[in-house]
């Protein structure tokens, strides 16, 4: 489905990603592993064309994406949850939703039920600002409106990150259920071990912007923890 080659990253001077291959297929949930800094938010920001690609080929069921602008990759079925959540404080949790509908290909104005369905936290609180909402209700709006795009393909950056451990539960209960339930095609970078375990089928670390080791994610042994992933 998503399929990348060659690719290398710059910023500035500093050589950050080198000669990248990478391979997501249909249906798969992919995890993105390595110590901070070593080039996993610029690889995504590269897939969604928000860091133009200094070589190599980004291609999405056949199509380069290269140079593509980022919000023809969100009309063609990516959904793109960023680090850092980056919803809009003033706006509603509704209005959040509904700036997903622009991406739609099916041209729908209502927000899909079911997107309140996976997190009925954001159907009670449709009117309150996002701002006003916790750290774990933000990133669950932040996933439902990549939901709203209604995506074959959903990349997510860290999406446990600074969220309360049962937030963090729900968040990979519903990632598990649309990977093996909907069918949607999951990748994402993650830091935390158990999380990954339970929703990946397998895994690809990077280190110095180089691949390292990839396998299904059975193959997560300690010996690539401890030379890849611990501090």
């Amino acid at each position: 489905m998503l399929s990348l080659e060659g690719i290398n990253q710059y910023y500035g001077e500093s050589h950050i990603l080198w000669d990248l291959a990478l391979e997501v297929k249909e249906g798969e949930c992919i995890c993105l592993m390595g110590r901070n800094g070593v080039g996993k938010t610029t690889l995504l920001k590269c897939i969604m064309g928000l860091l133009p690609v200094r070589e190599g080929s980004i291609r999405y069921k056949n199509d380069e994406l290269t140079t593509l602008p980022a919000e023809r990759r969100a009309h063609m079925g990516i959904g793109y949850v960023p680090q850092g959540r980056q919803i809009f404080p003033l706006l509603t949790v509704e209005e959040n939703l509904r700036i997903g509908l622009q991406a739609r290909r099916d041209g729908l104005k209502i927000i899909p039920e079911f997107i309140y369905e996976m997190f009925p936290v954001l159907k009670e609180m449709h009117g309150r600002r996002g701002g006003d909402l916790s750290g774990g209700q933000q990133q669950q709006l932040a996933i439902g409106r990549a939901l709203v795009v209604d995506p074959e393909l959903l990349i997510l950056d860290e999406p446990t990150e600074g969220i309360q451990p049962n937030i963090v539960q729900e968040i990979g209960d519903v990632i598990c259920k649309l990977n093996r339930e909907i069918g949607l095609t999951v990748l994402l970078v993650e830091q935390k071990l158990p999380f990954v375990r339970r929703v990946a089928d397998s895994f690809i670390i990077l280190d110095r912007g180089r691949r390292m080791a990839s396998a299904e994610i059975e193959g997560l042994n300690d010996e690539l923890i401890r030379k890849y992933l611990t501090v």
